[in-house]
């Protein structure tokens, strides 16, 4: 027999509206429905033409784009003076996580509703997770405010984004998967969600790899990157997100690559000591060893391999691994040294090959 189901569960409250070809339309109806007199569009670089296009169908009071990785406190307290000035109601943020990063920063202040809509598979729209850096410093939270009320997915807006970002991007979505199984607030059913999650993302990512233009395959892994947010809200951050995150902050590391990249080497170390997150992981990759089928599916994507290729320096890894061993969670399945952050490290850093 089985053990007793003994948990306790905490649901995010979201409106999602899902369709590709439909973002317009429903961003609109959706500031409509919300009553807003005076809106502003965020958007990154690359989503411009899209988010111009939408500020003029709502009439948007501010569209603005000074938004940068990370989110800098800077950045930051600019956007929210901006914010303010404008007597801003509701914020419309499009593009990935930096762009939805900088609306969070602006409704934990403000307590502004936020409609998001992702252009890459990050995750962050569907979390009540905020990150700022200061200092060289990423300090994360968890705060209901920056939940945005309403997510439009369109695959369509992910057709700009390049396959090698979009394969970065998608591998972050799958670390949070991973990450959910043996996070601090683990529990069935961000596990199931992680599991779905992860199955919908090797799909997805293994047909928009084969042809950049397949809007099945891009919806598919829209669909999972939404349940792997989901699962990672539920469950926290593990040991993984721990180390990225002091990667990113310190070291200005790219956010998705640092997430495809380490991902391996965490799963390596956690999975001998969690063998049901390493079961679920296979059965939801197909195949019967989770590390080997994550290792399948990186080849198959030409994923990024090491942490030397985006600047991190060698001599940055003794001060990142005493950084990260402060934050590690004490539910991590298998103890943490400073010996195993340092071997870990240096694998990453080095691409090394199991």
């Amino acid at each position: 027999m089985t053990d007793p189901l003994v948990f306790a569960h905490q649901t995010l409250g979201q409106r999602i509206l899902f369709g590709s070809g439909l973002a317009a339309v429903n961003v609109a109806a959706e500031v409509d429905r919300l009553g807003a007199d005076a809106v502003m569009v965020i958007t990154g670089g690359h989503d411009a033409n899209f988010a111009s296009g939408v500020a003029r169908q709502i009439n948007a009071t501010l569209t603005y784009d000074d938004v940068a990785p990370h989110v800098p406190i800077e950045k930051a307290e600019k956007a929210r003076a901006a914010a303010q000035e404008y007597d801003v109601d509701l914020v419309v943020c499009v593009g990935g996580g930096s762009a939805i990063g900088l609306a969070k920063a602006i409704a934990l202040t403000s307590r502004l509703p936020i409609i998001a809509v992702p252009t890459t598979y990050a995750g962050s729209e569907a979390t009540n997770v905020w990150g700022i850096t200061e200092a060289s410093r990423k300090t994360t939270g968890v705060d209901d405010g920056v939940l945005p009320v309403s997510v439009i997915y369109d695959a369509e807006l992910t057709l700009s984004l390049p396959v090698e970002l979009s394969v970065a991007s998608g591998l972050n979505a799958l670390a949070h998967c991973v990450d959910s199984l043996w996070a601090p607030r683990a529990d069935p059913i961000n596990a199931a969600m992680a599991s779905e999650g992860i199955r919908a993302l090797s799909a997805g990512l293994s047909a928009l790899n084969a042809g950049s233009g397949d809007l099945r395959g891009r919806e598919q892994t829209q669909y999972g990157a939404y349940l792997s947010a989901v699962a990672f809200a539920s469950a926290g951050s593990g040991m993984h997100h721990k180390i990225c995150h002091v990667l990113g902050g310190a070291y200005d590391l790219p956010h998705a690559q640092t997430h495809a990249t380490v991902l391996p080497y965490v799963l390596a170390f956690n999975a001998p000591a969690a063998p049901e997150a390493a079961r679920r992981i296979a059965d939801a990759l197909g195949c019967s060893d989770a590390l080997e089928g994550l290792n399948q599916l990186r080849k198959r994507l030409k994923a990024p391999v090491a942490l030397r290729d985006y600047g991190l320096k060698e001599t940055d890894l003794s001060e990142a691994a005493d950084l990260i061993l402060k934050v590690i969670p004490s539910s991590n399945p298998r103890k943490v040294t400073r010996q195993d952050l340092l071997i870990l490290l240096h694998a990453a850093w080095n691409g090394a090959e199991f």
